[in-house]
């Protein structure tokens, strides 16, 4: 990294195609589980000795959609040794964005970016480093490739088929995406780096991806047959089986939304993971725009939100114990905690959790909405109720501190009047809380008092022993 800017001085890459293990009922099968758990133990070789702190490891597709996925993602955790998040496609549409963004020429034109994946095809239009508009949608070289040429077999009614499906999916966002929205396209990504070597190499196009090209490319594939009759240059090997689904996606999403020629990026989703973790590193996190857009949005009482984020996290200092993620985690969750107002005032710490698990939330991984959730619906009320809190869940010690120090904190905000923090003492571990407060200060207050002494039976119900005084 130099300023701004990255610069690559090694790199490695294994093409494992996860999409492809995909069972008709959405498992990943043993096959394609083991080759990919024995491709993340070579990286995770590679990775021992860097700071956690530099590390991103990012699922996509075929992570979101399997139904095994959370299975594998343990078995994947600890062959690389590290946590894996699981990105919403509208996210992976704007990492994809930013990545390209960057190594593209500063211009004022609207700029229509396509990704076509193993399981999905990305869609953004952006201006500058912004996307305003990112769409997802469930159709990619490997489940295409799969489902119209059954064995490689490439003919004139199964290309036309494809084509039509593609078009079909694409026609949904057609509205947002035609050409009347942005002035150039871009294509990003493993597809659109084939097809613009195949079109070049074979001179179907002059530059890039072009209309006319791949009509002239559609009838070489169909003449040869099958993708193992192909002979065409710039078709490497690895990516021969999947060249028809591809190829399909791309002649559709150009006859739907009006495309006749497509420049193509040499950088991609890769690169906007590491662009977004560099901002994080100086203090532009996009995670932390994310939470102020959703104060604005949903009309958050923000200084109700910064009495409960100052307490909350003064009890956290107060324990001498969590990670600066902890601590942001409880600065958000604090911030987003009343955002199911806008919903209903009843239960609305369920319609804040709500939210903040199914919200496009740039930035976000769907694991760090998971946690944002959790700490939204566990603000208050029952813990027993919540399937996080039953036995052998898996809720880690960490987000159980959490979750107990928002709900303290939401207790001695509730008069939504600014007072001062008392001086408190806090002990916590897996098993144990204990508040200390100023002598004779719950006298003083006995609607807290009355609150904590049910807060502390709601953490006995789930095994937790709770003690203030």
């Amino acid at each position: 990294m130099s300023g701004d800017q990255l610069y690559p001085l090694d790199s490695l890459k294994e093409t494992v195609r996860l999409a492809g293990g995909l069972s008709d009922d959405k498992k990943l099968d043993e096959a394609t589980q083991a080759g990919a758990l024995a491709c993340l133990q070579r990286f995770g070789e590679r990775l021992r000795g860097l700071s956690p702190e530099a590390i991103r490891c990012v699922g996509t597709s075929a992570l979101r959609i399997a139904k095994n996925a959370n299975a594998f993602i343990r078995k994947a955790e600890e062959a690389l040794g590290h946590p894996i998040e699981i990105v919403a496609g509208r996210e992976e549409a704007r990492l994809i964005y930013l990545g390209v963004a960057h190594s593209l020429p500063a211009s004022e034109d609207r700029r229509l970016v396509v990704d076509i994946g193993g399981g999905s095809t990305e869609f953004i239009i952006g201006q500058g480093l912004e996307p305003h508009e990112r769409e997802s949608l469930h159709m990619g070289c490997v489940n295409f490739s799969q489902r119209f040429f059954a064995r490689g077999i490439i003919d004139k009614a199964a290309m036309k088929t494809a084509e039509m499906a593609a078009r079909v999916e694409v026609e949904r966002i057609a509205n947002t995406f035609s050409q009347a929205n942005w002035q150039q396209a871009i294509g990003s990504s493993g597809t659109a780096r084939a097809l613009r070597e195949i079109l070049e190499k074979n001179g179907l196009a002059e530059r890039g991806i072009t209309a006319d090209g791949l009509a002239r490319l559609r009838g070489l594939l169909i003449k040869a047959g099958s993708a193992d009759a192909l002979e065409l240059a710039g078709l490497r090997n690895d990516r021969r089986p999947v060249i028809a689904g591809g190829f399909a996606i791309m002649s559709g999403l150009f006859a739907e939304l009006g495309i006749e020629q497509m420049a193509v990026a040499e950088t991609a989703m890769r690169e906007g993971i590491l662009y977004d973790l560099l901002g994080r590193f100086h203090k532009q996190d996009m995670r932390e725009a994310t939470v102020d857009e959703f104060m604005r949005r949903y009309h958050i009482d923000t200084r109700q939100a910064a009495r409960v984020k100052h307490v909350a996290l003064a009890l956290l200092a107060a324990n001498g114990a969590g990670s600066d993620n902890d601590e942001r985690f409880l600065d958000w969750g604090a911030r987003l905690h009343e955002i199911g107002l806008s919903v209903s005032h009843g239960g609305y710490h369920r319609h804040s959790g709500y939210i903040l698990e199914n919200a496009d939330m740039p930035g976000f991984s769907r694991s760090d909405q998971a946690r944002l959730a959790l700490l939204a619906r566990a603000q208050r009320g029952v813990l027993l109720k919540l399937p996080e809190f039953a036995v052998d869940s898996g809720l880690s010690d960490n987000d159980r501190l959490l979750v107990w120090l928002l709900r303290q904190a939401v207790i001695l905000c509730r008069s939504r009047a600014d007072v001062a923090m008392p001086d408190v003492k806090v002990e916590a571990n897996g098993k144990k809380f204990r508040l200390s407060l100023p002598q004779g200060w719950l006298e003083q207050h006995p609607l807290t008092q009355r609150a904590l002494e049910e807060e502390a039976v709601h953490w006995h119900a789930v095994g937790i022993k709770y003690l203030f005084a």
